[in-house]
């Protein structure tokens, strides 16, 4: 039997509604939780209690973006268990109207959130958790970034208790270690030029910049070439590549450019990549949650036995993010492809919400 369109129609409107209250439930749970944290890492730090709270706004549409597909699977699972408790789905089946039809208004749904989630929520969420990271790093970090790639090279600065420099570089491999085509410009502690420095290359060592094949142009003197010449420095490999903005802080319509920019200047874009890959999954995850949610709330309540379903929905759910977290962390060690670390949690779960809703109806 084909479903009308107003069965359609009422099905979606009440997974929506589960699905929204169960996504503000997870933003308040997860403002409260963050709030908390930011107090307790500020609390050694004369923090203005608004700058605290403009902190944790800031990033709650980052931290909800993720929450996203719990939230569907949540919600689901609501919407259906009430379905079931009123037994509209044991009137919908009487009418010859099957699991699948009656499921596919909340796919759609998923598969509609999870596209506006990408397409549009992404983008000011990014926004947003990069205005949380300048203030995390003057804030709570005591110190900005140090680091900016974009199509002219490299741009980086370091400061120390004798003055600054800034360093640009046309070319960079070996992860940041080595720097090709060198410029640095030198500065004292009030900010005023002293000097310039055209090199080949640099490489960054213990506590210096070994640079080769250097020219020091200073004001008012004749230009001095050196064959090798040091640069003290604080910088480390580390604190270099992790002044590389966030994947968060990048939108899913700025990854690409980024990845191809930071690839040509031979930085490794792996964790981008991954990242742009988990973000075009994510609506077909939200899709995944909904068969999730079947299996576990489609049973007929006066069979009994909907507590242990919902407390195994809810262990799912957990075991999906454990699940998550693992294959993005082989993906961004280079272990798993990327396509298939950011992809088989929607896979996978689709796959498994299938079989079991073909187990139930027809097995």
């Amino acid at each position: 039997m084909k479903m009308p369109w107003t069965m359609y129609l009422y099905f979606g409107r009440r997974a929506l509604m589960a699905i929204a209250a169960s996504f503000i439930i997870c933003m308040a749970l997860a403002f409260v939780i963050d709030f908390v944290e930011l107090l307790r890492r500020t609390g050694s730090r004369e923090v203005p209690f608004t700058t605290v709270l403009s902190m944790g706004l800031l990033r709650l549409p980052s931290i909800s973006e993720k929450m996203m597909p719990f939230a569907v699977l949540f919600g689901s699972m609501w919407a259906f268990l009430q379905l079931s408790r009123t037994n509209e789905f044991v009137v919908a089946r009487a009418s010859g109207v099957s699991a699948w039809q009656f499921l596919a208004p909340a796919v759609a749904l998923a598969l509609i959130i999870g596209t506006g989630a990408v397409a549009v929520y992404n983008p000011l969420a990014a926004a947003m958790v990069s205005r949380f990271e300048a203030l995390e790093s003057k804030y709570v970090r005591g110190r900005t970034s140090l680091l900016a790639v974009s199509e002219s090279g490299l741009w980086l600065r370091q400061a120390d208790d004798n003055g600054q420099s800034v360093i640009h570089a046309l070319g960079v491999t070996n992860q940041g270690v080595e720097l090709r085509d060198v410029i640095i410009f030198l500065y004292n502690n009030e900010d005023e030029f002293i000097a310039r420095i055209d090199a080949d290359n640099a490489e960054l060592g213990d506590g210096q910049w070994k640079i080769s094949n250097a020219q020091v142009a200073t004001p008012g003197e004749r230009r001095a070439l050196h064959e090798t010449y040091s640069l003290p420095t604080s910088l480390t490999l580390e604190r270099v590549q992790e002044s590389f903005a966030s994947p968060d802080t990048l939108s899913f319509w700025e990854l690409p450019e980024f990845i191809e920019t930071a690839q040509e200047a031979g930085f490794s874009a792996l964790r981008y990549e991954l990242h742009w890959h988990q973000l075009a999954s994510r609506p077909f995850l939200m899709a995944a949650m909904v068969l999730i949610a079947a299996c576990f709330s489609l049973r007929l309540t006066r069979l009994g036995g909907v507590g242990q379903l919902i407390v195994a929905g809810i262990i799912s759910g957990f075991f999906l993010y454990f699940f998550t977290d693992v294959t993005l962390a082989l993906g961004a060690r280079g272990v798993m492809p990327v396509v298939l670390a950011a992809w088989s949690p929607a896979f996978i779960s689709a796959m498994l919400g299938g079989a079991l809703i073909f187990h139930q109806e027809d097995g």
